[in-house]
């Protein structure tokens, strides 16, 4: 099974950099407090690691 990490919005992309809110769109997200459950690839790694302030890692699994 592959690892997964569990990831959640907490920042809203109102009145953030255009790229930022395609980010989090990317990740699967889009309001506030939702979560997502994703692969742990180094392509998501990084996306999340592109945009801190607007989510968090909640869990890692596997």
């Amino acid at each position: 099974m592959a690892k997964t990490i569990v990831v959640k919005q907490i920042g809203s992309p109102i009145r953030r950099p255009a790229i930022q809110a395609a980010t989090l769109k990317g990740l699967g997200l889009n309001k506030m407090n939702r979560t997502r459950e994703l692969e742990d690839t180094p392509a998501v790694r990084g996306m999340v690691a592109k945009i801190p302030h607007m989510v968090k890692i909640i869990e890692e699994r596997g």
